[in-house]
């Protein structure tokens, strides 16, 4: 029996091999600990990274990302000639950008973990509703969530009367975070969106920092939670599915 490839010809073109999920970072100086999208270790597969110069997540969550498309796109551009073949983002409020970086750079783009809010949607039983935590509820506009396909009347929570999360990673006041405080304030306002809306169902978390809490999140409120890790596992998957032979 011969193990040899069908074909012997390797196809190139590209500089890197072997790592089709390109990532587009924030630049920000906060702690990317395990969990954040911004850790590699994150992953159960090797990723791309780009930071985008500039884009501060003060300028993206609080300012709407004015000015910045051309910088996204042209770092997009770049992870793409590098060798990826798919892209998402490491802020969910770039669900804003989500059509016109997937225009620019011509392979599937998911700019925010906010796009599994319809999915999550159709699996659960009649009667309930998925529920964002978000990082920025003030911030979060009807534009933000229509760009993600979010219906406009989701029940929403945000994190920012929080002590820690808030202030290290949107104001940039340290640049350590203390971690049982930031989950506290993801916890917290999980808990309270569940209180507000009894009729929640799932949860989803808005904010790609996030899926380091969301296990305590789940286990404080006894639903399904879904984060951009979750979001990412199912994207790279169709980029590589298993091989069953």
């Amino acid at each position: 029996m011969s193990f040899l490839p069908r074909t012997t010809i390797a196809r190139g073109g590209k500089s890197i091999g072997g790592v089709p999920l390109g990532i587009l970072l924030l630049e920000a100086p906060y702690p990317r600990i395990l969990g954040d999208l911004g850790n590699g270790q994150t992953w159960p597969f090797p990723v791309l990274y780009r930071v985008v110069r500039g884009a501060s997540p003060e300028k993206v969550v609080l300012q709407g990302a004015r000015g910045l498309l051309p910088d996204f796109i042209a770092a997009a551009q770049d992870l793409v000639a590098l060798g990826a073949e798919a892209i998402t983002t490491s802020c969910g409020f770039l669900s804003l950008f989500q059509h016109e970086l997937a225009a620019a750079v011509g392979v599937p783009v998911a700019t925010s973990s906010l796009m599994q809010v319809p999915w999550v949607q159709a699996t659960l039983p009649p009667g309930k509703r998925v529920g964002v935590v978000t990082i920025s509820l003030s911030s979060l506009t009807p534009q933000h969530l229509a760009a993600a396909g979010v219906p406009l009347d989701t029940p929403l929570a945000g994190t920012e009367n929080g002590r820690e999360f808030f202030r290290v990673v949107i104001k940039g006041e340290s640049e350590d975070m203390d971690i049982a405080l930031a989950e506290q304030d993801v916890v917290g306002a999980g808990k309270e969106l569940v209180a507000q809306h009894p009729e929640i169902g799932a949860i989803v978390l808005e904010c790609t920092n996030m899926p380091p809490y969301a296990a305590a999140l789940q286990a404080a409120v006894g639903l399904p939670v879904y984060d951009i890790y979750s979001m990412i596992c199912w994207f790279h998957a169709g980029l590589r599915p298993r091989a069953f032979a």
